[in-house]
């Protein structure tokens, strides 16, 4: 099953550079991993305000329990809210295996 994730992530007051700079790191190499297990297929980066730090993704998996242990495996969720979206087949899309 297919999921639409709007990831939009906010930096607690008083977070170092330094700090920021290693859970982006550790966030890139569970990400790696994630696409690497086929459960991460697409990431986008939607227009942004200001100072904004958001990321949609794709993501697939069995269910919405898998989902969520996925997600909450990846480091920015510590600081990030999710808003999950699941995605069903849509029987014109261009995509889609003919039968």
């Amino acid at each position: 099953m297919e999921f639409l994730v709007d990831m939009v992530t906010s930096v607690p007051e008083g977070t170092t550079d330094d700090e920021v700079a290693a859970m982006r790191a550790r966030e890139a190499t569970r990400t790696a991993e994630l696409v690497a297990q086929g459960n991460l297929l697409r990431l986008w980066r939607p227009p942004l305000a200001p100072g904004e730090w958001r990321t949609w993704g794709l993501f697939d998996a069995d269910d919405a329990d898998q989902l969520e242990f996925l997600l909450a495996s990846m480091p920015l969720r510590a600081w990030r809210q999710d808003t999950v979206t699941p995605l069903s087949p849509h029987p014109s899309d261009p995509g889609r295996p003919a039968r």
